[in-house]
C-alpha cells in the first residue's frame, strides 16, 4: 500500500513538474476574449475566446489564431514583429472598415506584432 502511495505520488509531482515547465515555454502566446465578428488574413472569424500563439517555434513572424469553442483557426504571417518595451497588458487592436474590425496588432508579454491589414477588409 505504501510503495502504491509513493508511486501516486511521483507521478503526481512529475506531471506538476512537466505542466510547469510547458507553461514556461509557451513564448508570445495570449489569450483573448474578443467580443465580435472580425478580418484577419482574409478570413472572418465568429465572437469568442482566441488563443495567439506562434505556429512555429524557428519563424516568429508565423502566428496561429484558434479557438477551441468556435472551431475556428487560421495562419497569419506578421509584418513586423518588435520586442515589448512597455509594461502594458497583453492584447490585440482592429482597424475599423466600415462594419468590419480588422485585426492589426496582437501585443503579447514579449513582442508586438503588426497584422497587415487590407483597406478593402478582405
Amino acid at each position: 500500500m505504501k510503495k502504491h502511495c509513493v508511486r501516486i505520488l511521483t507521478a503526481f509531482f512529475g506531471l506538476a513538474a512537466l505542466a510547469i515547465t510547458a507553461k514556461g515555454q509557451a513564448v508570445d502566446q495570449v489569450v483573448v476574449n474578443i467580443p465580435y465578428a472580425f478580418v484577419v488574413a482574409g478570413k472572418t472569424l465568429p465572437a469568442g475566446t482566441y488563443r495567439v500563439s506562434r505556429a512555429s517555434a524557428n519563424d516568429e513572424r508565423a502566428l496561429a489564431i484558434s479557438s477551441f469553442e468556435n472551431h475556428a483557426a487560421v495562419l497569419v504571417l506578421s509584418s513586423e514583429v518588435a520586442d515589448q518595451t512597455s509594461a502594458e497588458q497583453p492584447s490585440v487592436s482592429f482597424q475599423h472598415v466600415g462594419e468590419q474590425h480588422l485585426l492589426s496588432k496582437i501585443q503579447t508579454a514579449e513582442h508586438v506584432f503588426t497584422i497587415p491589414v487590407s483597406e478593402s477588409g478582405k
